[in-house]
């Protein structure tokens, strides 16, 4: 059984100083980290907050996902891809259900959906010139309709290898948006090729 969230805390607290911060982590000693560790400083551990605060999108009638579910790039019948705008990285893209779905409750049959589809994301973003990789997120806490992010790791870049790429995302000027725009519609186009589907929203389902 996984430790409580006061027992959690106790047993984090006690490798923290007297400030309750935490020793850097070994990723920012690493050659990919986006910062140097001199003057670097973890912040101080927040105890837990209980309950949880609620995530975007808890409640349907609420949910942003839901409600622009005509916006995107390419759309099936159970499914919808976005481009992200702004971002530093040459390419971003998220993958959404239709309908109100988080990843402990997608039925067996859109999971099996969701594993073809994000091979072939993966496959023609990394089909791109000069992308060297296509990562593939899930994490989930900020909003509760499933949402998986695709990013789209520039070739010869060595620093932004691995896990640090979305803090490089992060830091980095915003891509030129036509580029990101022309490479999201070569995506798009060869998602229709490969797996069906259409580049418009017409013929998904109403929205509630």
């Amino acid at each position: 059984m996984a430790l409580r969230p006061d027992e959690f805390y106790d047993h984090a607290l006690a490798a923290t100083d007297e400030e309750r911060r935490l020793p850097l982590a070994r990723m920012t000693g690493w050659d990919i980290s986006p910062f140097e560790s001199d003057g670097l400083r973890v912040s101080p551990l927040r105890p837990p907050v209980l309950p949880e605060p609620p995530r975007h999108g808890e409640d349907p009638s609420n949910c942003d996902a839901c409600r622009d579910r005509g916006e995107g790039i390419w759309f099936n019948d159970k499914w919808r891809l976005t481009r992200i705008a702004g971002v530093g990285v040459p390419l971003v893209l998220m993958l959404h259900p239709i309908e109100h779905y988080d990843m402990a409750d997608l039925p067996d049959e859109l999971a099996a959906e969701l594993g073809v589809l994000s091979t072939h994301i993966v496959r023609h973003v990394q089909g791109l010139p000069h992308i060297s990789r296509a990562h593939v997120y899930r994490i989930g806490d900020g909003g509760a309709h499933l949402h998986i992010w695709f990013f789209a790791r520039p070739e010869g870049q060595s620093q932004l290898y691995g896990s640090w790429l979305p803090v490089w995302d992060d830091l980095l000027p915003e891509y030129p948006a036509d580029v990101a725009e022309a490479d999201a519609a070569l995506v798009a186009d060869a998602l229709v090729a490969s797996a069906g589907g259409r580049r418009s929203a017409a013929g998904a389902p109403p929205r509630d």
